[in-house]
């Protein structure tokens, strides 16, 4: 299976020279360099992430801080990446479990291997290639990792389904296929927060999910969630990621930089909120 760009000339550049430009500019203009990637030679990979997924105009930027914590620590051999499931087509937890993915960057290859050993495992995942057709929050992922290097091979998930009980099963199903099969991954949750609020009720609704991430407490945040009827759209693969980091001994959650579309637009009366953490 060959899954073909939904978003490329929209979200980011269609053509390789002017997108790779263009995340040279969200690293300048977010941690301030471009980072150079180191090698990994461990068994363990030493953080897992979180990252925004909007257009490169609009949250390249703080992306780039998630982005250059990976890069900093050189490559595992697997990205899982998660996302939140926009379009509503496919089951509870979709993984694409064979072919690659095709950006201006190149292709990257999925790990088989991990995806079919995560689904049989899981209790709600299965393999499903139609909840990833037109999902743009993994595809807009990749460039930034295809910058750097082409050797690397990818596990991606969208959740339909963003309950506890399915986050947490998501992420016990990827601790087991991760400790069977040996392999060093990276978990990376795409999620943007709050959506279409003033500046000021954004940043107090934001301040309360960032928090419970930064306290590792996934009970916490899908209350909050629930209860403050937040508009976070990745709430499911940031509570996975904060259940998997815990049982691969990543205890705490440094949040690294955080805005909203406001301020890239200068419109604060509707906007969306973007933030970069790592797990550790």
């Amino acid at each position: 299976m060959l899954r073909k760009p939904a978003v490329a000339g929209s979200f980011y550049p269609s053509d390789a020279e002017n997108l790779n430009r263009l995340i040279e500019s969200c690293f300048l203009d977010g941690v301030g360099f471009i980072p150079e990637l180191k090698d990994f030679e461990g068994d363990t990979y030493p953080i897992n992430v979180m990252v925004p997924h909007a257009g490169y105009q609009y949250s390249g930027a703080i992306a780039s801080h998630g982005y250059c914590n990976i890069v900093e620590n050189g490559f595992p051999e697997v990205f899982i990446i998660l996302s939140p499931n926009h379009t509503g087509f496919g089951s509870e937890i979709s993984v694409f479990n064979e072919g690659e993915w095709i950006t201006p960057l190149g292709n990257v290859e999925v790990d088989s291997e991990f995806a079919d050993e995560i689904i049989s495992v899981s209790d709600y995942a299965s393999a499903d290639f139609q909840a990833h057709v037109q999902e743009h929050s993994i595809e807009v992922q990749l460039p930034f990792l295809q910058y750097f290097s082409s050797d690397f091979k990818i596990v991606p998930i969208t959740m339909e389904s963003q309950t506890f009980v399915t986050s947490n099963d998501l992420a016990n199903a990827i601790f087991e296929a991760g400790n069977k099969l040996g392999k060093s991954y990276c978990v990376i949750a795409s999620t943007d927060l709050s959506h279409f609020n003033n500046q000021e009720k954004a940043n107090k609704v934001d301040g309360f999910v960032l928090e419970d991430i930064a306290e590792m407490n996934e009970f916490k945040l899908f209350e909050e969630i629930v209860q403050f009827n937040i508009t976070m759209c990745g709430y499911g693969p940031v509570m996975t990621n904060i259940s998997l980091s815990k049982r691969c001994g990543k205890n705490s959650c440094e949040i690294l930089a955080y805005q909203t579309s406001g301020n890239v637009t200068g419109d604060f009366t509707s906007v969306v909120g973007y933030a970069s953490g790592i797990f550790k």
